[in-house]
């Protein structure tokens, strides 16, 4: 039996809200077929939660894209961004530095089980047990000392801080393009006129959207059109 309106709205915003990506009805309809929504059902409810300003949506000719409502969300700022970078770089440091002693206390166990006798082995082995023991309750205690980004909320925000970078870019261009023309055939000096004007560029400031865009992760791309 196929579910009631109110309850495909709620199964196709969740759907919305977790993707959180540009989509349209044929992608909702897709990933929805183990629920038994037909498509006609789900695009009437896209539809509905658009209207209702759940939603967000784009005209591009005939076709209607989707997105989660933007506003929703936590973004984090790009100091908070760096805090978190820096506090996963440190324990990234920290894991590597405790699987490099428990590599060691390993390489000792294989060197001495060869030399010793089994008595001596044994008394060996219970300390270096324990020692990794004390290792493994320290990177324990390490880990929990760091807020971990859960991987949905670490996705949304790299998904959200890549379109930011890409807004950025895209106005820096067009900003670009107005200038050129504007002061084509200028015969003012350029520095007195965007002075003059109160302009300021990225450099300006101090700021580089390259030392941004270094934040994100290689495998990001720019979303397109957004």
């Amino acid at each position: 039996m196929a579910p009631k309106s109110d309850n495909t709205d709620a199964i196709v915003l969740r759907f919305v809200n977790e993707q959180n990506k540009p989509l349209n009805s044929q992608n909702v309809a897709d990933a929805l077929q183990k629920f038994n929504l037909k498509k006609t059902a789900i695009q009437k409810s896209l539809d509905s939660l658009a209207d209702g300003g759940k939603i967000s949506f784009k005209e591009y000719g005939k076709q209607k894209i989707y997105l989660a409502r933007q506003d929703q969300f936590d973004i984090p700022n790009s100091e908070e961004l760096n805090r978190m970078k820096d506090a996963n770089t440190k324990l990234q440091e920290q894991l590597a530095e405790q699987k490099r002693a428990v590599g060691e206390v390993e390489g000792e166990i294989k060197a001495l089980q060869s030399n010793l006798t089994l008595e001596q082995i044994k008394e060996k082995d219970t300390k270096l047990r324990k020692e990794v023991k004390e290792l493994e309750d320290k990177l324990e205690k390490l880990r929990g000392g760091v807020t971990l980004v859960k991987p949905e909320d670490r996705k949304i925000i790299e998904q959200m801080y890549s379109e930011k970078i890409s807004q950025w870019r895209k106005r820096k261009r067009i900003f670009r393009d107005l200038w050129d023309t504007i002061t084509e055939n200028s015969s003012k000096d350029l520095k007195e006129f965007k002075e003059e004007l109160g302009l300021e560029y990225d450099e300006d400031v101090g700021v580089d959207i390259q030392s941004f865009s270094d934040l994100l992760p290689k495998s990001s791309k720019r979303p397109r059109g957004w």
